[in-house]
């Protein structure tokens, strides 16, 4: 952005050209001084300069170009101070544009620093930082390829992928680093919000060019769509397409939450699509806490799961691995509780009818397959001793339910099992007392 030779002429000069030589230093040529320039000769061959009123400049050669109210060149220490006009300095570089009430330009480090009121552009991405202060440094040869950036003082970023790349992210750290176009870090209580989404975390990493971000320190991010979910663990990363969010991935103690269901495991893995959960997969080590995901009045544990939510309505469950459900047919402390195990497992849901406004489902299949067991609890309309209890083993075991009852059970390959009815109540013998016998 400035200059590794600083050149100051108090005259007016024409305007600056085209950009020809990005990624190089320049020289730095005042155009006009409104009011006084003062050249201060300190030791031979170093002359400091001093410039107010308002102050124009540009970097010869390039489209870069300067305004302050007031400069200051030290030549001893190559540095080049710049006080704001109106409160604001103006820089317009290739890459980059700066407003903010004080600047300084440390030439032998191709170094800026910005503080107060600083709003920085990229003009290739259009990212925006507003905070206290910015520390930009300018790619030189022999010096860095890459631009870097960085800023505290929780500053705040509208963070775009691309020129084009529609609503931002917006982020809040306590600080942030910039690399190039679309690297980025930050510090210390982040946050990240869009319409679709909220994160947060002590710290991230986010890489667009991979398509990869990361939460560390307490993460969570939650949905914010018509049925919000929300996700923890250690580690959160982020798999991104461009400007959209299509992955979300919990590393170590994940915990996953949506309208009607929960998911626990050591891994949760969450897939997006039109900025909406559409699938959940959850799986962890051998020895870790099993998989585990509960809707209303289903609890369900495996080695590993997957869960079906279109659109984030929950419509099927499939486990695998010591596959085990437990069902009640409501929320009640001492209601029967039904359950089914095998070495895998499906669960299917179906939409409850006149909930299109707020979907919900409810449970009506459960299939087991391989080493299959199940204890369920069978009530018939026409009986009144209450539901009877069947346990069966097979093969294949598919229990279909009604309204959150069990209606069929259905039992193939090497099918057995036992079922216990309630005993008949005794007679009322107030009503009908035995005769006595008569005397003999």
């Amino acid at each position: 952005m400035m200059a590794t030779v600083l050149v100051v002429t108090l005259y007016q000069q024409p305007a600056a050209p085209a950009d020809t030589t990005r990624g190089r230093p320049c020289k730095v040529l005042v155009d006009s001084v409104g009011r006084q320039g003062q050249r201060v000769e300190v030791r031979a061959k170093e002359t400091n300069v001093f410039a107010g009123g308002g102050v124009l400049a540009h970097c010869e050669g390039t489209s870069t170009t300067l305004s302050a109210d007031s400069v200051a060149w030290f030549a001893g220490v190559k540095r080049f101070d710049m006080i704001g006009q109106r409160n604001i300095v103006h820089i317009r570089d290739t890459t980059l544009t700066l407003d903010a009430t004080t600047a300084t330009y440390y030439l032998a480090q191709e170094r800026l620093e910005a503080h107060r009121n600083v709003v920085a552009v990229n003009r290739t991405t259009g990212t925006v930082l507003r905070g206290p202060n910015l520390t930009y440094y300018r790619a030189a040869p022999g010096i860095r390829d890459t631009i870097e950036m960085y800023s505290s003082g929780r500053p705040t970023i509208d963070y775009h992928a691309t020129a084009d790349s529609g609503e931002p992210y917006i982020i809040v750290a306590d600080r942030v680093r910039f690399k190039g176009n679309d690297k980025m870090w930050g510090g210390g209580r982040v946050t990240i919000d869009r319409s679709d989404f909220a994160a947060q975390g002590d710290s991230m990493q986010l890489d667009q060019p991979t398509g990869f971000g990361v939460l560390v320190g307490k993460p969570a991010m939650e949905g914010k769509g018509a049925r919000p979910y929300k996700l923890t663990g250690t580690r959160i990363e982020l798999g991104l397409a461009g400007r959209e969010l299509r992955r979300v991935k919990a590393l170590g103690e994940g915990v996953a939450t949506g309208s009607d269901w929960r998911l626990t495991a050591d891994t949760i893995d969450l897939r997006l699509e039109r900025r909406k959960l559409q699938r959940a997969f959850a799986w962890g080590p051998k020895d870790s806490v099993r998989s585990r995901a509960v809707s209303t009045t289903t609890t369900i544990r495996a080695d590993s799961l997957a869960l079906d939510l279109p659109d984030e309505v929950l419509t099927e469950a499939r486990a695998f691995g010591h596959a085990f459900s437990t069902s009640k047919k409501d929320s009640t402390k001492n209601a029967d509780v039904d359950w089914i195990a095998g070495d895998s497992l499906i669960a299917r849901w179906t939409q409850v009818p006149d909930s299109a406004s707020a979907p919900k489902t409810r449970l009506h299949e459960l299939i087991s397959r391989n080493n299959a067991r199940a204890l369920t609890h069978v009530q018939s309309e026409h009986d009144t001793a209450g539901p009877s209890i069947n346990y069966s083993r097979g093969t294949v075991i598919r229990v279909v339910l009604k309204r959150d009852k069990v209606d069929t059970v259905t039992v193939t390959g090497h099918a057995d099992g036992v079922q216990l009815e309630h005993r008949p109540p005794a007679p009322d013998t107030t009503k009908h007392p035995t005769p006595t016998p008569p005397n003999r």
